[in-house]
């Protein structure tokens, strides 16, 4: 994970930023092709949408921004050989933030709206596989994610993820 920094050049109009930067994301190493763009909008704040992946040889990085209002949003590392297998990071985003979250392939993703109306745009490294769509249930009692709000929306197939738990390989 990394957060990128997304400058706001501001004048008497407003601002102008500039959201993403293949030459500077390749001098760094990053992924710089993006195949797939999404949007996903929330009307209630305490939705919780996640925790999404890809499994190989599916598996997605992502650039993820915040449009509009706020989130919670959280990262679980669930690449057995990486020394933070099964930890989670939390990072607050908001519409005001001026930066980017870089999500590399094998972290699945999920995040809780603060706020009614929120929206999140992603940059997205590999096109979706429907085969390839894996997750874990937001409240896995094993990550024990400190959502900051109570749940207000949850979708029947997000509820439907397995628990996570570290002895199975495969979500």
């Amino acid at each position: 994970m990394l957060k990128i920094p997304v400058r706001r050049e501001r004048d008497e109009r407003g601002w102008f930023t500039r959201t993403f930067d293949a030459a500077a994301f390749a001098a760094l190493g990053l992924v710089a092709s993006w195949p797939q763009h999404g949007e996903a909008h929330n009307a209630r704040a305490g939705t919780i949408r996640g925790l999404h992946l890809q499994c190989e040889p599916h598996a997605e990085t992502k650039l993820i921004r915040c449009t509009r209002g706020a989130v919670y949003d959280v990262l679980v590392d669930v690449r057995p050989a990486s020394p933070t297998y099964g930890r989670y990071e939390a990072f607050a985003l908001s519409e005001d933030d001026e930066t980017a979250l870089y999500v590399p392939a094998g972290l699945a993703h999920g995040y809780q709206t603060l706020r009614d109306g929120s929206a999140l745009h992603y940059l997205i490294s590999t096109p979706y596989t429907a085969a390839a769509a894996a997750g874990y249930r937001y409240d896995s009692p094993l990550l024990a994610i400190p959502w900051p709000l109570a749940p207000s929306v949850i979708s029947p197939r997000d509820h439907a993820l397995p628990v996570f738990d570290p002895s199975r390989v495969d979500p």
